[in-house]
């Protein structure tokens, strides 16, 4: 689907509200509401569940009693697609709402505030269960939805900085006080340079993701020539190419 912000029009649709799986697109709505409840110059703990993430999923290589700002766990999560640094923030936002008691119930109340969030953005066909888009039965989206929460995003600056950004360098503390410095780099092939946007498209940046069930996904923030902001989505793309070659059908239709 392709949805023009300008007009507020659907300018391109296919199947936008079948009942699909996010993947990796879910952590739009975490990074959300993240900015919208959390402050970004909070410093959280990782915790043993948050870092011990299956070595096979994305990970930006957190370990338990590592002490991170907020605004750094959100860079990891956007760019390199971390599934520790979105349970570390869903742990953070969600211990803090009133009705978490213990670790594991702050990702569930974690949860519950995504619901309420979608929900109030008018996406009624979507369900979440956890903040990274790991595969479960109970969470799902459609491509409309995900326009609706991606639209609601782009609205705060700090999450246009962080999707636009290519590489990003972050420097945190472990659990002995030690420092440590990585690299994040963008999963975004229009920002790497690997994949090229259509003539007349500006590739501001998005949300890649990829699982078995839910194929290769991609919800991107781009403007056309004339200046409009362009919100377009792609889910359950076949394989990696694919996904971009849809993508750029998509966008060359409305280049103008």
């Amino acid at each position: 689907g392709t949805f023009n912000l300008a007009t507020n029009t659907v300018t391109y649709a296919q199947n936008i509200y079948e009942k699909l799986y996010p993947a990796s697109t879910t952590k739009i709505l975490t990074a959300y509401i993240a900015l919208k409840y959390g402050n970004l110059e909070d410093y959280v703990t990782v915790s043993e569940n948050a870092a011990n993430q299956a070595s096979d999923s994305s990970v930006c290589g957190l370990k338990a009693g590592d002490v991170v700002q907020l605004k750094d766990l959100l860079y990891g999560m956007m760019l390199k697609s971390g599934n520790d640094a979105a349970i570390a923030i869903a742990e953070h936002i969600g211990g803090s709402a009133e009705i978490a008691v213990h670790v594991a119930g702050s990702v569930s109340a974690f949860a519950d505030m995504m619901n309420q969030e979608a929900l109030a953005m008018g996406a009624t066909r979507s369900h979440f269960v956890n903040p990274n888009g790991l595969p479960d039965e109970n969470h799902y989206t459609s491509v409309y939805d995900l326009y609706l929460i991606f639209q609601n995003a782009v609205q705060n600056q700090t999450f246009l900085d962080i999707i636009s950004t290519m590489s990003y360098d972050v420097v945190y503390t472990d659990v002995n006080g030690a420092g440590v410095e990585k690299t994040w780099e963008n999963t975004n092939q229009y920002l790497t340079g690997k994949e090229k946007a259509p003539e007349g498209i500006t590739v501001v940046g998005g949300k890649t993701g990829t699982t078995g069930a839910a194929g290769y996904c991609l919800g991107l923030y781009s403007y056309n020539a004339s200046g409009q902001p362009i919100v377009s989505i792609v889910l359950k793309a076949d394989g990696k190419s694919n996904l971009y070659l849809l993508m750029n059908e998509m966008l060359s239709g409305f280049a103008n």
